[in-house]
This record gives structure tokens, C-alpha cells and sequence, in this order.
């Protein structure tokens, strides 16, 4: 006896999305991208000095050009935390797998930052903004705030990342702003450029990481639909 079952394109046996396949689809680019951001930051390094205090100063004394970093250096990340929350409620009502793919992206986020709290503290290396002595658009943290990597480049690709996954759509707004958000970390005066690469590459890569660790739970839609009881 034939199962007639239809499958559907991108579908399983039972017509029901492949929920979780388009978010691995979605994983092979991020990881490049993060690869290659990873690469930026090594390349950059070398010329942290000559990008530092070129970009820095020439921003403090632009009041538009201060406007737009300061404000985006403290609160861009916030945006994707907002996209994030919506998202959230979207799905947890219309998209159950999506959900928990966000959910996913969300341990992922925790997962980075720790992470990245670790590695400030073996590397230990001092803001440009206490090593040099330009005009700065924000005030220099205080010293033992280290500086590699940037703490809040890596969470907006990481919110960037775990919100891509989850909507694709998403990645027309969530990947500008999360790169806009850590180059205005640089523009500020409180980080080098290889300090965002660095912070956008780790966020990136991790997220993707527990995403596709996680996949299996993503891709059941867990819990479950109700049914009757047997």
C-alpha cells in the first residue's frame, strides 16, 4: 500500500514547512562573513595607530558626524535588542520553529558574551582612548575596561545573526545596523577598528554555532501541537 501523502517544496511528509532548513541554509553565509571579518581584524591590526587616530579626532570635530557615531556607538545595539522583541511576539504566535530558532539565537547571544567577558580579561588590552591622546566623541571608559574585543559590536551581531537566522527578511535592516553600530565604536573614540571586527566576527560565528547545535529543537517546533488524549 502507497502513502500519498503530498510533500510540499520545502515541506516534510506532511505538507508541513522543513521549519530550521532555511536557517541552516542561512548559517554557511554568516559563518564566511564572520570568517572574513575574523581576517579584517588580523589584517588591521598592525595599522590600529594610523586608522585610530585618523578616523577618531576627524569625528569629534564634526558636530553631524559626532552626532550620528555617538548616538549609534551607544544605542544601535539596542535597536536589534527592540527587532529581537518583536520578533519574539511575531513568531511565538505565527511561526512556532522560527521562534525557537530566536530562542536558540538568544543562548547563543549569553553564550558570546561570556565569551567575550573572558577574553577581555586574559588579553587585558587598554582602550586607544587612554593610550592616545585625541578628541573623542564619548568619554574613555575607565581603565581596566578592556578594549579587545568590543563588547558591544559583538552583541549587535549576535541580536543580527540570531534575528537572520530566525526571519531572513530581517537581514536587510539587522546586518547594517549591527555593522553601522560597531564601526560607530571606532568613529566614537573608544575602540580600535580590529576591536570590531573582532567583536562582530565572535558574535556572528557563535550564535550561528548554538543555533545549529540547537537545530534539532528548532526544527520540531517544539512543544508539540496538543492532541487528544490516548
Amino acid at each position: 500500500m502507497h502513502d500519498h501523502r503530498s510533500i510540499t517544496p520545502g515541506g516534510d511528509a506532511d505538507g508541513r514547512p522543513a521549519a530550521g532548513r532555511w536557517s541552516l541554509a542561512a548559517a554557511t553565509p554568516a559563518l564566511l562573513v564572520a570568517g572574513v571579518l575574523a581576517l579584517v581584524a588580523v589584517v588591521t591590526w598592525p595599522l590600529r595607530e594610523a586608522v585610530y587616530v585618523t578616523v577618531a579626532p576627524a569625528v569629534a570635530t564634526s558636530p553631524v558626524a559626532a552626532a550620528v557615531a555617538g548616538t549609534l556607538a551607544q544605542r544601535g545595539p539596542l535597536l536589534l535588542v527592540a527587532l529581537a522583541a518583536v520578533l519574539v511576539v511575531v513568531t511565538v504566535l505565527r511561526d512556532r520553529p522560527a521562534f525557537w530558532t530566536l530562542v536558540a539565537g538568544g543562548a547563543g547571544v549569553v553564550g558570546a558574551y561570556l565569551i567575550s567577558a573572558g577574553v577581555k580579561l586574559l588579553v587585558a588590552e587598554q582602550r586607544p582612548c587612554q593610550v592616545w591622546e585625541v578628541s573623542t566623541v564619548l568619554t574613555c571608559p575607565a581603565v581596566g575596561d578592556w578594549s579587545w574585543p568590543s563588547n558591544h559590536s559583538l552583541v549587535a551581531a549576535a541580536f543580527a545573526t540570531a534575528c537572520m537566522l530566525a526571519v531572513p527578511r530581517t537581514a536587510w535592516l539587522a546586518v547594517p545596523v549591527a555593522v553601522l553600530s560597531g564601526l560607530a565604536r571606532l568613529a566614537a573614540g573608544v575602540h580600535y577598528l580590529h576591536d570590531v571586527a573582532a567583536g562582530l566576527a565572535l558574535g556572528t560565528a557563535v550564535v550561528v554555532v548554538v543555533v545549529v547545535l540547537l537545530r534539532r529543537v528548532t526544527r520540531s517546533g517544539w512543544p508539540p501541537p496538543s492532541g487528544p488524549a490516548r
